[in-house]
């Protein structure tokens, strides 16, 4: 019987290289269609409520929440997307973003009809994004993922919620519109 040397150090590369090789993204539903976004900038998802709307903002900003003290700009991302408001409704949930902007954490809530499922997906998975006929503009997405032989859009969260964008559209400094998380450690 040929002996089986288990080299931990080995192990430990190959479980690594397993990691590295797929990615989790959560996905969830903008009116009918299946959307996703990485995991590594969520940091919660919780029940639409508690929004206060905010005069002579854009459509797509629906107003701010109060999260533990932090205010927390809500973009709506149905009308981000050039299309109809959410209808708030019983699956209407708000998933909290942990976004880096010169060195600042921000926090951002983005507004959709219903989180589905967390979905671990090997990066060779991940086809390119298409050049037409995604319905949103090509720039937002970051590739597509084949799940039972349907298409799920891949967002890329940095052109989605592009804080300069938003800010300059607000007429005032990212930090200003979208408020830093006061004692998060990372300002300089």
């Amino acid at each position: 019987m040929p002996s089986v040397s288990l080299n931990g150090d080995s192990f430990k590369k190959r479980q690594q290289e397993e990691v590295i090789e797929s990615r989790q993204f959560l996905t969830f539903l903008v009116g009918s269609e299946s959307f996703a976004m990485p995991i590594a900038s969520i940091r919660e998802i919780i029940e639409y409520g508690g929004l206060t709307e905010v005069p002579l903002m854009p459509g797509f900003l629906r107003g701010v929440i109060n999260l533990r003290g932090s205010v927390v700009p809500v973009i709506d991302l149905s009308a981000r997307f050039g299309r109809a408001p959410t209808v708030e409704a019983k699956r209407t949930c708000i998933i909290i973003m942990e976004l880096q902007q010169e060195g600042q954490l921000l926090l951002l809530g983005v507004m959709v009809d219903a989180v589905s499922a967390v979905l671990n997906v090997n990066v060779d998975d991940i086809e390119p994004r298409p050049t037409f006929g995604a319905g949103i503009r090509s720039d937002f997405i970051d590739g597509m993922i084949n799940v039972n032989e349907r298409f799920i859009v891949v967002l890329d969260v940095p052109r989605v919620l592009s804080l300069d964008e938003l800010a300059s559209l607000l007429g005032m400094s990212a930090e200003n519109a979208l408020g830093g998380v006061p004692g998060d450690g990372l300002r300089e």
